[in-house]
């Protein structure tokens, strides 16, 4: 049954719209993002969309041309923009929390100063999203130390299923399967089931013995399409690790680009759920997780994704080489959990 362009509209018309968060949104990862979102490249073609931009004082005129910007776009979803400073008026009613703004490391810093910083900033999002928001938000946090940031903002909201938060680790993802697609020589869409395991930091384990590669029309295992096991257990994790770090020397920025397209791809499977027999990788609630990671952990694992919510990939064997990886990066997440709870009850 073929339908007009008119009957259409009318129907993309009458759906609600959703209204999505995004913090940190005159920054330049929200730069970069923005536009996708509202294009419908994320939620949906037929979506219609409210976004809320909240970010600090001194940032709001610079919202305010993000806000003419977007307006100029003459985007067809794109319902209202609402560029605020204040929670009350960021976190109604939202269907969904992009939540890119923290304390961003200065020179200088110890790490437990910007964990102190940053535990301020996410207990008061969170307390913000069990105060205003749908009890039915997701919320993923971008904003780093991500995991951390993460569980202090759910532990913040208490009545917000630990289910609806998650923290980005699909860049670290997108960065594993292109580096295995390069060296295959095939399209990055050609490697599928590489894993993260653990935080966003430097300790992640970047996984690829489940991970299968098409090559020539067949499925076969990443080990054995790569050929060459050094490189797998070598310069291909500390080049994942060490990537961000690496686009920071040469930009003299940090990656917001391949950030922005990885909150999409993150945001968009958790919408829409993962393709039959995939995984992604996904910060989420470590509790009832069989690997044997400490439960009280956000910590990237692989998931699947069907009607909104992810489930943990179980069943996975795990080697020698590799518990060691997937232990080490639990342990920093545990020792940086302790330290943000110390401030959170201060």
């Amino acid at each position: 049954r073929k339908i007009s362009l008119n009957a259409l509209y009318g129907l993309m018309q009458s759906a609600d719209p959703i209204r999505v968060l995004v913090t940190g949104a005159a920054g330049q990862i929200a730069y970069s993002l923005l536009y996708s979102i509202a294009k419908g490249d994320v939620f949906g073609k037929d979506q219609p969309i409210i976004l809320v931009l909240l970010d600090i004082p001194p940032m709001l005129p610079v919202l305010d041309g993000v806000v003419m910007e977007l307006q100029d776009c003459a985007l067809p979803l794109l319902r209202e923009v609402i560029p605020t400073d204040k929670v009350e008026v960021g976190f109604k009613d939202l269907d969904a929390a992009i939540l890119v703004g923290s304390m961003p490391r200065k020179e200088g810093m110890e790490r437990k100063d910007l964990l102190k910083a940053n535990v301020a900033i996410f207990k008061t999002q969170g307390a913000a999203l069990e105060k205003y928001a749908k009890k039915t938000v997701r919320v993923l946090v971008v904003g780093n130390p991500a995991n951390t940031n993460c569980l202090i903002a759910s532990k913040s909201a208490p009545s917000i299923p630990k289910e609806n938060f998650s923290c980005l680790t699909r860049l670290d993802h997108n960065r594993a399967r292109s580096q295995v697609a390069m060296r295959c020589g095939v399209p990055a869409d050609a490697v599928k089931n590489v894993i993260i395991w653990g935080n966003h930091s430097s300790t992640q384990y970047p996984d690829v013995h489940h991970a299968m590669v098409n090559v020539h029309g067949k499925e076969v295992k990443a080990y054995d399409a790569v050929k060459d096991d050094s490189w797998l257990k070598g310069d291909f994790i500390s080049t994942v690790q060490l990537r961000g770090a690496a686009v920071i020397k040469a930009r003299k920025l940090s990656s917001a680009m391949s950030a922005a397209k990885a909150i999409c791809d993150h945001m968009r499977d958790w919408w829409f759920g993962t393709l039959d027999g995939e995984f992604m990788s996904m910060g989420v609630y470590a509790g009832g997780n069989s690997y044997g990671i400490p439960e009280d952990l956000i910590y990237s694992f692989p998931v699947h994704i069907k009607n909104k919510s992810w489930n943990i990939h179980d069943g996975l064997t795990v080697n020698d080489f590799s518990r060691a990886k997937m232990d080490a990066t639990a342990a920093e997440l545990v020792e940086e959990r302790d330290t943000a709870l110390s401030f959170l009850s201060q």
